[in-house]
């Protein structure tokens, strides 16, 4: 099968420095294999959209040499092919409406386990919950090593279509990755807990469950991790050079040679180190269970 691998920003802000490490490596993964580099959009969330991101964040992978090979997906066009996942979920009686606010699951960790405990009301719109059973899942990351989650005591029933109509990442992602044919997951390590919700929506669906590879996190001075949402600052893509140079070396990398884009990301490609990238991601101790039986 050919590899088709995907970088997937969510357009709320420039792309900073955390973001760039994503795109940076799985684009090198993607070339590394002779596959595909698609860029998606994941505009789902439009109260923390910021006008005019989503442009930006393309103009800035360009200026780091990183181009898209397919027409950019937009998550917000996709509202029919979710629609569709959703009724067969429904259909199957995976899912279920659900009123419950996040104050009412604070005695529970947060967790949704079993009933809801608020009370529908017919005169708000519920969120969807999909129903999770007893479900241990394990798998093997490619950055991260094995990992195993009790789907039902770490997460419980999860929300796919929310309150406002919109459907939440864990089913977009997971249609969305079927639809494009990607063959491996290439992302940050904040998305490792997500993983085995995506594989069970899968499961349940009949689609192929792609690989995997998390990448260790950059984080800020105080140990969390960047983000757009905390005003991280934006990479300066009229000088790529340093902030590529950096990437390379946050994953493990050899840092080419070279005094131009093109030829420092041709030679990064050629010189890819999986076994290096496990030993920084090993490194990071970023695991959903440190002890998988």
């Amino acid at each position: 099968m050919t590899y088709r691998g995907r970088f997937a920003p969510s357009p709320t802000g420039q792309l900073h420095f955390g973001s760039l490490v994503a795109a940076v490596g799985s684009w090198i993964r993607a070339r590394s294999q002779n596959g595909a580099w698609i860029v998606r959009m994941e505009d789902l969330d439009p109260p923390r959209e910021v006008p005019g991101a989503a442009a930006d964040i393309l103009e800035t992978l360009a200026a780091f040499g990183m181009e898209s090979d397919e027409p950019v997906l937009y998550q917000s066009t996709r509202t029919a092919a979710y629609a569709t996942a959703f009724a067969r979920l429904r259909e199957a009686g995976h899912v279920f409406p659900c009123w419950c606010s996040r104050v009412d699951l604070e005695p529970f960790g947060g967790i949704h386990r079993d009933a809801c405990i608020a009370t529908a009301d017919p005169a708000r719109a519920p969120a969807w919950r999909l129903r999770v059973a007893d479900a241990t899942i394990r798998f093997h990351d490619l950055g991260f090593g094995p990992q195993v989650q009790d789907l039902r005591e770490s997460v419980g029933n999860f929300v796919i279509r929310r309150v406002d109509g919109w459907y939440a990442y864990q089913l977009a992602v997971v249609v969305d990755d079927a639809d494009q044919g990607i063959t491996e997951v290439v992302r940050g390590a904040d998305l490792l807990d997500s993983t085995p919700r995506q594989m069970h929506l899968q499961n349940l669906l009949g689609l192929p469950t792609p690989d995997f590879v998390h990448l260790p996190l950059a984080l800020d001075a105080s140990g969390r991790k960047l983000s757009k949402q905390d005003h991280a600052r934006p990479v300066d893509r009229s000088k790529p050079l340093p902030a590529l140079r950096a990437a390379l070396q946050f994953l493990g990398q050899c840092v080419p040679d070279a005094n131009d884009v093109a030829g420092l990301l041709s030679k990064a490609v050629s010189d890819f180190d999986l076994a290096a990238l496990r030993a920084v991601s090993s490194a990071a101790k970023c695991k959903i269970d440190p002890d998988p039986a």
